[in-house]
């Protein structure tokens, strides 16, 4: 599995440059002028990871595959967006499908490139869009919410006590200004998170501030990402400085090492995918595990906390009903000691059973008979 995340923000903040840089595409057209983006654009990129260059390094596969990431480009929110103004309710409807909001702020001036709003104000941006996702949330749950309220009233009713004991608390939240998820329920509560989640509200996706800076700011942020990431942080939300413009040029340039040159010359230890990446799995609560042999070696995303079973079902659906148990080495120790072989004979590789959550950079080799 990988995650989905969707580009959202005002016109002309940089979504689309973001977007060809991150799929290495021209897929998306990037102009200066609102609502250049009409349809969705989707586009799946490998997610950087050294350590499945380090196993390829040592198993030397047939082939190498990389945990896959998803990103949609969706067109600029405006005023109005919750009423059908700008191109209105087919985009909140886009970013209804995604699993977490990657949300692009302008925080470069440049006279060339026209602001919808007529001036940079990151914090001013953010508060639009999210209030227009806001308002599209309470409409629709409102209706949802008092017909379940009616329905509440009979004790035998419980689906409908659910409902309301779910909504109230969002529906409250929302009319105050604040997004759904401060009103989550508690996780250990099975039956009101699933409620919450069928709910599909815009406001209750995880959000992930991206700073587009220009380039000079790249390295050290400016006073706009500042006010971003003090914003976020109040929020519980995630953010990153890039650079939409030095993105385009790394991603014009193929050889590695070159990529690696031009970045330190910037100052800049990564590119902006592989801070988006680290962020995004974060913010998703995502993991690795990798599968290693001959054949092929392979990188694995899972959400955190997965017990083997279920990480064995993302392989195939056959694995998981017929688990035996999992054969598992850390990744540090394979390493370490350099092959499946020389684990084992280290008393290495362990022997997983049902109950056992799936570890970070775990290697694993899944039993199963159906």
């Amino acid at each position: 599995m990988g995650f989905n995340c969707g580009i959202v923000g005002l016109p002309n903040v940089g979504k689309s440059t973001l977007f060809n840089a991150l799929t290495q595409t021209i897929a998306a057209q990037a102009a200066n002028f609102p609502f250049c983006t009409i349809e969705p654009n989707t586009g799946r990129v490998a997610v950087p990871d050294a350590r499945l260059d380090k196993l390829a390094d040592m198993v030397k596969p047939q082939k190498v595959t990389p945990a896959q990431l998803e990103i949609v480009d969706i067109a600029g929110l405006v005023k109005g967006a919750s009423k059908g103004e700008g191109l209105g309710n087919q985009f909140l409807a886009n970013i209804r499908e995604t699993d977490a909001i990657i949300h692009v702020l302008r925080c470069f001036e440049d006279d060339n490139i026209t602001h919808v709003e007529g001036s940079v104000d990151p914090i001013r941006d953010a508060e639009i869009v999210e209030t227009e996702l806001m308002i599209a949330d309470l409409e629709s749950l409102e209706k949802r919410y008092d017909q379940a309220k009616k329905k509440a009233t009979s004790a035998s009713d419980k689906d409908a006590q659910l409902k309301v004991r779910v909504m109230e608390p969002i529906v409250m939240a929302l009319r105050e200004g604040k997004p759904a998820r401060v009103a989550a329920p508690d996780k250990k509560d099975k039956e009101a998170c699933k409620e919450y989640k069928m709910l599909q509200l815009l406001t209750s996706k995880p959000v992930l501030y991206v700073c587009n800076v220009d380039e000079a700011s790249a390295a050290t942020g400016n006073k706009f990402a500042e006010a971003v990431f003090q914003k976020a942080k109040a929020e519980n939300a995630g953010a990153v400085i890039i650079s939409a413009a030095i993105e385009s040029e790394i991603a014009q340039i193929e050889n590695e090492e070159e990529k690696k040159e031009f970045l330190e010359s910037l100052g800049l230890e990564e590119s902006g995918l592989s801070k988006i990446i680290k962020a995004g799995y974060k913010l998703l609560g995502l993991e690795t595990y990798f599968t290693a042999g001959p054949k092929e070696v392979r990188a694995w995303t899972f959400i955190k906390g997965s017990k083997a079973p279920v990480c064995a079902g993302i392989i195939h659906s056959d694995f998981e009903r017929g688990f035996i148990r999992a054969e598992t080495i850390s990744y540090d120790d394979f390493v370490k000691y350099g092959s499946e072989q020389a684990c084992k004979d280290a008393g290495k590789m362990r022997s997983e059973g049902k109950e056992y959550v799936v570890q970070d950079g775990d290697m694993m080799n899944f039993l199963f008979n159906v």
